[in-house]
């Protein structure tokens, strides 16, 4: 073989390493495919203060700030607290970009996004998704897997907005599987609708639909997981009965109990959850 045919081999080889690196660069990477009626929200998400129980004029300001979360993760929030509010439009911006590869523009008009919020449509509505918006977009996330070793650095989503004809489109980076790689909760879009303006409640039906049998858990242990800026453990037991009683109003929760500073929760599971227990 000669010099130039060895040297056209090994830029043939070269070339074909390229284009296999392209192709795996290339790879499509998509949400889970959840059914409507339900929102798919990494169980990372709803076990920690990331997205508290707040009400959004008591917000907070982060500086790589480690919040309270389940054992085996670690989140570090840098921005602008963000309450259950700001949960509800980034579940919504995941639950129409299931539909796109991640990376990729997902395009809404702001009149959809905030009927499909439940939430009326004028002016101040408007202002209240930009800043939501503003808030996802603004803050950096660093979600530890402590398990995996692996973390997500970044922010929550990107967004482009058109003013004139008041359209939206929406990016949500492919790294954000990671959060999924935790599992994952349909959780139920009805039942927020109808908790919605009641924080703890919001919170805990998320925390809870991500647990098949809840555990017995301590009252303070929910006040630091919820981001709860209630201080005294007598306030926020109070707060706490109040929101157990709206979610057995609902028929969430079959019924609840103290035991000391440890409340007992029973929740019926869901079918794919008995399937879960029914295999353990």
């Amino acid at each position: 073989m000669s010099i130039s045919d060895t040297a056209l081999q090994q830029r043939v080889v070269k070339l074909g390493k390229h284009a296999c690196a392209r192709a795996r660069d290339s790879k499509v990477y998509q949400l889970p495919l959840w059914p409507e009626p339900t929102r798919g929200i990494p169980n990372p998400v709803l076990r920690g203060a990331l997205f508290a129980a707040v009400q959004g004029k008591n917000r907070a300001v982060f500086q790589r700030e480690l919040l309270a979360c389940q054992k085996g993760l670690q989140i570090r929030f840098t921005g602008i607290q963000l309450d259950q509010s700001d949960l509800d439009v980034w579940e919504q911006g995941l639950h129409l970009a299931r539909l796109h590869p991640l990376g990729t523009r997902c395009e809404f008009s702001v009149y959809s996004f905030l009927k499909a919020l439940g939430r009326k449509t004028g002016k101040s509505e408007h202002e209240w998704l930009k800043n939501s918006f503003a808030r996802l977009m603004g803050c950096g996330v660093e979600l530890t897997d402590q398990l995996e070793h692996k973390t997500y650095g970044g922010s929550l989503l990107e967004f482009m907005r058109d003013d004139l004809s008041g359209l939206y489109v929406v990016i949500f980076n492919p790294k954000i599987l990671t959060f999924y790689d935790g599992g994952w909760t349909a959780i139920d879009w009805q039942d927020r609708q109808r908790l919605r303006g009641k924080p703890l409640a919001l919170w805990l039906h998320g925390y809870l639909a991500s647990h098949a049998k809840p555990y017995p858990i301590k009252i303070d242990t929910i006040r630091a997981f919820s981001g709860s800026n209630n201080k005294q453990i007598e306030g926020f037991k109070r707060s706490l009965v109040s929101a157990l009683n709206e979610l057995q109003k609902i028929g969430f929760i079959l019924s609840f109990d103290f035991e000391g500073d440890t409340v007992i929760i029973n929740k019926p599971p869901t079918p794919s959850q008995q399937r879960f227990l029914f295999s353990q």
